[in-house]
């Protein structure tokens, strides 16, 4: 009887400690939280890293070489990276595709369809020693210029597989670590969100244990994809506030965690196209 009693209760405190760990996947936190910032500008220096630093938040910041925020404003962003921020790389010209309809066509020069395979890799590694120049970093991650992955059928990202420890992509969702692509780490675009709408993601990754990145473009101007400082703030108040259940770092950390925590589960190498 007592032999029963001790097993089964054995069972129950193993079963216990299982669902602790479980719930403690991201470096003994609960969940994960990524704040990335897309194009480099003004709004990010003026209204985004003072924030953070008062909160003693780090976060991703996706530079466009050419910039001429990042021109003109070069040691607010190497003080960034010495406060911990990661640099990451945008590109060197962050081409997209012309669609027909757009608001602002573009020029010829940012048409990514007048752009090989080559061209396009050589301008990221060009950023990346730009980048490196800056902040003395050798790794970091990439975020595709509006999303795109390829140059007609081809996927570019596989011929830059020495260069970062991984990359963001624009599709909605949360995954658990096993289940992430590095090369395609899925996110949350921010636009005319309030504070309350981006507390509820950050209650959902708490509740399913998993990953949440934001992406933000404009905070309090800058962009047309915006969201106001107060609803900014907000989000980073309710992050400082839990920090005892959520992991928050720049993506290259998060990344490079998840590569040494999740080795049965290898993120998806996408095979380059002959």
């Amino acid at each position: 009887m007592h032999f029963k009693l001790l097993l089964s209760l054995l069972i129950t405190m193993g079963f216990q400690s299982l669902v602790a760990q479980e719930n403690k996947l991201w470096n003994t936190k609960k969940c994960a939280v990524v704040l990335t910032y897309d194009d480099a500008l003004n709004e990010h220096l003026d209204n985004v890293i003072p924030a953070l630093d008062e909160h003693g938040l780090r976060a991703t910041f996706y530079l466009i070489g050419e910039s001429e925020t990042l021109n003109k404003r070069l040691d607010e962003w190497r003080s960034a990276a010495q406060n911990g921020h990661e640099l990451g790389n945008h590109s060197l010209t962050h081409p997209c595709i012309n669609k027909p309809g757009r608001k602002k066509p573009l020029s010829p020069e940012k048409d990514l369809a007048n752009f090989t395979l080559d061209r396009v890799v050589n301008e990221i590694k060009i950023t990346n020693t730009l980048l490196h120049s800056i902040d003395g970093k050798t790794e970091r991650t990439f975020a595709y210029p509006c999303g795109h992955m390829k140059i007609d059928s081809v996927l570019f990202f596989p011929y830059l597989k020495g260069e970062f420890i991984a990359a963001r992509g624009v599709k909605r969702n949360m995954m658990t670590a096993g289940q992430i692509d590095l090369d395609d780490i899925n996110c949350f675009g921010m636009k005319g969100h309030t504070g309350q709408e981006m507390k509820q993601l950050v209650d959902q990754a708490i509740e399913s244990n998993t990953l949440l990145v934001f992406l933000f473009h404009g905070v309090g101007g800058g962009s047309p994809l915006n969201v106001s400082v107060e609803a900014h703030q907000e989000l980073i108040a309710y992050l400082r506030e839990k920090q005892d259940e959520i992991w928050i770092a720049p993506l290259v950390e998060v990344a490079k965690y998840i590569k040494t925590r999740t080795p049965q589960n290898k993120p998806k190498t996408i095979e380059k196209n002959k």
